[in-house]
């Protein structure tokens, strides 16, 4: 029986109070449910667990108080059927029992149930204890609330990215269409180019386009940062030195006779600077190689801004990385670059890279290095066209251990045969 009088209705929760009573005495049910009804719950009461299992069906109760023995399905039993009826929604459990022993309570929790009280039941004690569960109900329904909130932000985010990822997928076919052409065969060269970012989009950006007549301009643009902001800039480069408009291109002046001539590199490049300065409104700055190819001749008359320097192979395996360096574009204003020249001969090629190239670390973190991408030249000799970027990134994918840079990488490979072997 229930000793002492019960003490005053709980206050207000936000946690549902419907608690259902299971012991096979009715005395009991109806000791225990006046008192549980007097503090302000909704009550339900079964005289076994099997009608109590088939209300939770209907009904899910907040909180349940169950006699441990009874014939059929005694209260641990119960109480595991109950758990796999509420694997949703849960429900608190309370014991009543006149077990006492440490293994009994154990075994008690094991199957389930969260609280014990002994009999004779004591009023105090119980509403305590009602009073711990319903505390514990509200922290998990709040948590759960929390939960469904979070997987609905997280579910939201995903479309978002998914969202995102098609747009950058997008970017990537635009960006990647502004180097129309990654071979072109000329009466004396083969010029291959190679551009693959190391995200969706990146900064860098390679391409060629027809001066004046028997020239060809190449450049190699590297703009700082990765992503959006990165490629945009490039799509507004590749505007200024444009194949497709000779009048938009910085790189060339228009003749009089409707042809026409490349602008000397340096102040190109100059152009580019004050242009970037004034009109772009824009914290990137960018990294350049402009060179005007005579494809007759070989000659070439390159500038260098703040771009790694060409590698020029000679016929006879020889390797050469020579250039001015330079300041990059779009930092400073009133900055000047410096024109050199080189002079292929028949048999000879150029290489125009990034510095993701050079850049790239391997497993410990030391990077290529120009000593490293002429071992990498020396060993990629006998091999040209596009061919050559597929086996040099191969063997830089071997070098970084992954199959993913840091970094952009691009280049161009020019290869001269000179006008006596025409291929």
């Amino acid at each position: 029986m229930i000793q002492q009088t019960v003490p005053d209705a709980p206050e207000d929760t936000d946690v549902p109070h419907r608690v259902l009573i299971v012991d096979d005495s009715r005395l009991q049910r109806k000791i225990l449910s006046s008192s549980v009804k007097r503090w302000g719950f909704e009550v339900y009461e079964a005289g076994s667990a099997e009608d109590a299992l088939e209300i939770c069906k209907d009904i899910l109760p907040d909180l349940v108080l169950s006699d441990w023995m009874m014939p059929g399905m005694n209260g641990l039993e119960f109480c595991d059927a109950f758990r796999k009826l509420s694997q949703d929604k849960y429900g608190y459990f309370i014991l009543l029992t006149s077990k006492s022993e440490k293994a009994e309570v154990a075994m008690g929790l094991e199957a389930g149930a969260d609280d014990f009280v002994t009999k004779p039941v004591d009023a105090n004690e119980l509403r305590a204890r009602i009073a711990a569960g319903e505390r514990i109900l509200h922290m998990q329904r709040e948590l759960t609330e929390k939960n469904r909130l979070i997987t609905d932000t997280l579910d939201e985010l995903q479309r978002l990215y998914d969202s995102l990822d098609s747009d950058l997928l997008e970017a990537k076919k635009l960006q990647q269409s502004l180097v129309r052409e990654r071979h072109k065969s000329f009466d004396t060269a083969n010029l291959s180019l190679m551009l693959q970012s190391s995200g969706h989009v990146g900064g860098d950006l390679v391409g060629f386009f027809p001066a004046q007549v028997g020239h060809l301009g190449l450049y190699s643009i590297d703009v700082s940062g990765h992503g959006i902001s990165s490629a945009l800039m490039t799509a507004r480069l590749a505007g200024y030195l444009s194949a497709a408009a000779p009048d938009q291109n910085v790189a060339l002046q228009r003749l009089d006779n409707g042809s026409y001539a490349f602008l000397p590199p340096e102040e190109v490049i100059e152009t580019l600077n004050d242009l970037v300065l004034d009109e772009m409104d824009t914290e990137h700055y960018f990294t350049l190689l402009l060179a005007d190819v005579d494809l007759v001749t070989g000659h070439v008359r390159m500038a260098q801004a703040g771009h790694p320097h060409p590698a020029i192979q000679r016929r006879n395996g020889q390797i050469e990385q020579n250039g001015p360096g330079g300041f990059p574009v779009g930092l400073m204003s009133g900055i000047s670059f410096t024109q050199f020249e080189v002079q292929l001969q028949p048999g000879d090629r150029m290489l125009l890279l990034s510095d993701g190239v050079t850049e790239c670390p391997d497993p410990n973190g030391d990077m290529l290095e120009e000593a490293g991408l002429e071992s990498l030249m020396r060993d990629l000799s006998e091999i040209g066209g596009p061919a050559f970027f597929e086996a040099l990134l191969w063997r830089l994918t071997e070098f970084a251990g992954e199959s993913t840079f840091p970094d952009d990488v691009s280049g161009i490979l020019f290869e001269y045969h000179g006008p006596d072997q025409q291929k």
